[in-house]
């Protein structure tokens, strides 16, 4: 893609990864900040280079929807925590295209036919489109994915798997409470294995549906592991028997068989009472066809970098599709229906 035309840029929250997209907005060379939304009353009216570590740009935070629209964006990074359609129809409505980290649009074919209908008569009123993308659901479910079975011409089975070594992560609340590291262990919880099946499902089945290989359903899986020892990490102290692992599979299946899966392996320990493979935080595929793959991919970065290298791989990926779904035609545009995504770095 050769247009140079600078896109009018909203970046939607700052939280560690909106912050992340906010900075790489601002330093892109086909890109142009116009606007940023807040959530916090505390971050309203902060120039934008504050809330994302650098200089001023003279860019002020707002928390009013009509204020971003007023501004006319060609693309907003749309990077809350929480996803509300109302402010999503608002702004497709609007004219303005979105780029997102929510998994709700990875895959229309897998959302609630109604909602799906909202979201998409938005786009037509608003002559606008809207992508859902990140690092995992997004680059390692589905753009690698596609890229590998693309010298396949048979696939008995798909895998991937993502190791994420939270051990350097100085973040008590998450490691502790959201996460439930250093608590006594239990068996994975159906809220737990549902979550998981929402977040990536959509991902796997768009793969599959691309292939020709229709699934016809998921299996979800779990299981935990406790530390051997006392062992103290960035966040805290991770007792003798309490969970230190945890592994969730979600399975694709056709035929009765598991066609496409996707393992998350979190760990803070890697002394636990369970023989797991727990690699260095990364992502692993496996292809198992007529042209066999075995690709592992790694973060060559020293553990006190690693947490303020990671939302950058969430992050980026929205950044660079802002040009694509730009150009889009109206409507949920997927990975599938999107040209390969190439990042301009110059």
């Amino acid at each position: 893609m050769t247009d140079q035309t600078a896109h009018r840029v909203v970046q939607w929250a700052t939280g560690n990864v909106g912050s992340r997209a906010l900075r790489r907005t601002i330093d892109h060379p086909g890109l142009e900040l116009v606007g940023v939304y807040v959530h916090s009353a505390e971050k309203v009216g902060r120039d934008a280079g504050e809330l994302c570590g650098i200089g001023p740009v003279g860019i002020a935070a707002t928390g009013d929807l009509e204020e971003i629209i007023a501004l006319r964006p060609d693309c907003v990074l749309y990077m809350p925590h929480e996803c509300s359609f109302d402010e999503v129809c608002r702004l497709l409505e609007s004219g303005a295209n979105i780029v997102t980290t929510r998994g709700e649009f990875h895959n229309p074919a897998s959302m609630d036919p109604a909602l799906r209908e909202r979201v998409e008569a938005a786009c037509r009123r608003g002559n606008a489109s809207i992508h859902s993308t990140g690092s995992s659901p997004g680059f390692a479910t589905e753009a690698l994915p596609l890229v590998l079975t693309s010298i396949q011409r048979r696939l008995d089975h798909l895998h991937i798997s993502e190791f994420a070594d939270v051990s350097s992560r100085n973040s008590p609340a998450m490691i502790f409470d959201v996460m439930g590291f250093g608590r006594p262990p239990a068996a994975p919880i159906e809220g737990r294995l549902e979550h998981l099946r929402e977040s990536f499902s959509p991902s796997l089945r768009l793969v599959a549906d691309a292939l020709s290989l229709p699934l016809d359903g998921f299996e979800v899986s779990g299981e935990v592991a406790r530390a051997r020892k006392d062992t103290e990490i960035a966040a805290g102290m991770i007792p003798a028997g309490s969970l230190a692992a945890q592994r969730t599979t979600v399975s694709g299946m056709r035929d009765g068989k598991a066609l496409i899966s996707f393992t998350a392996t979190w760990y803070c320990v890697t002394d636990i009472d369970a023989d797991w493979d727990l690699r260095a935080s990364g992502w692993h595929l496996a292809v198992d066809g007529d042209a066999p793959l075995d690709v592992s991919i790694g973060f060559p970065v020293t553990p006190e970098d690693y947490p303020a290298m990671t939302p950058g791989l969430t992050a980026h990926r929205p950044v660079n599709a802002v040009p694509y779904i730009c150009r889009a035609a109206p409507g949920i545009q997927t990975t599938v229906d999107l040209p390969q995504i190439i990042a301009r770095l110059g």
